[in-house]
């Protein structure tokens, strides 16, 4: 490398930005993590061999982006602050297998070529819609390991039942088996944030198959989620009313309804928190054939 980052002290750090006119944005929601051995749990997780593509989201000084290079990936680097964006090229001059997209993720991501492998140090602006657009446009990856805020974390991981459970869990269950990697404090990023971040890894699911989901799949999920406190029976009578090409040919919203839960075995009172992914797919499946 041309230049040098100490990657573990917020001192140096701090010292290196002042030094190139570089700047932390709050908008952005830059944390470098200054951990080494939080660094290495990552990329150890994302279980990556020599040659391999890896998308990275938010590189900032590229802490992660050094150890996935010494590992021998070909990295493609999304970062939308400019400073970095400059400050990059330089840092991995002589890395034959950097390559820099600049500006805004949630925009650029589309036109970027497939990688088996994703690992970021997510801002927590951006963490949920970013997760919920790559699987909803099924922009899979064999394997993603993440870090996101403690609250994300929660609602990913959550399962039926509990309070966290939400329409991002029902859609990376449904593509993927995740795992929780370790809680990390405050203290293991600079600037410190309000709040702990916690390490997930996904991992492709084999079981079911993307391709053979109704294309309203997540729109069934967001919909029934967007009026938790109602019973499914009255959230797929809104559904009903809101989206008719749902139900061509079945115009009574209530016979609809019914034989929606008759076939799928499920009650009319209970509520969203008490579906499995199971219950998910096969109502979507059902509306698909009744449509």
């Amino acid at each position: 490398m041309s230049l040098r980052v100490n990657y573990d002290s917020p001192s140096a750090l701090r010292a290196f930005l002042d030094e190139h006119g570089l700047s932390l944005h709050k908008r952005f929601g830059q944390n470098f993590l200054i951990s080494p051995a939080l660094r290495r749990r990552l990329v150890d997780a994302l279980d990556i061999q020599a040659g391999d593509s890896v998308w990275e989201i938010g590189p900032g000084l590229g802490g992660l982006t050094a150890l996935l290079l010494e590992r021998g990936a070909q990295v493609r680097a999304f970062e939308v602050d400019r400073g970095f964006c400059r400050i990059l090229p330089e840092l991995f001059a002589e890395e034959g297998g950097f390559t820099l997209v600049a500006g805004d993720v949630l925009k650029t991501w589309q036109s970027a070529p497939p990688a088996p492998y994703l690992l970021g140090n997510l801002p927590y602006t951006i963490a949920a819609v970013l997760i919920g657009n790559l699987i909803e446009s099924k922009r899979l990856f064999s394997r993603m390991v993440l870090t996101v805020q403690q609250e994300v974390a929660e609602r990913i991981l959550a399962g039926p039942g509990s309070k966290s459970y939400s329409s991002l869990a029902v859609l990376c269950a449904s593509v993927y088996t995740v795992k929780a990697l370790p809680v990390m404090k405050p203290a293991s990023f600079y600037p410190i944030p309000h709040v702990n971040s916690r390490g997930i890894r996904f991992d492709q699911r084999t079981d079911y198959d993307p391709a053979e989901y109704p294309v309203f799949f997540p729109l069934l999920v967001r919909h029934l989620f967007s009026a938790r406190r109602k019973t499914i029976k009255n959230n797929l009578s809104v559904l009903h009313a809101q989206r008719p090409e749902l139900h061509k040919g079945i115009d009574d919203a209530a016979h609809w309804t019914n034989r929606l839960l008759e076939t799928c075995h499920l009650s009319g009172s209970a509520r969203v928190e008490e579906l499995s992914l199971h219950d998910f797919l096969r109502l979507a499946q059902t509306i698909n054939t009744l449509s």
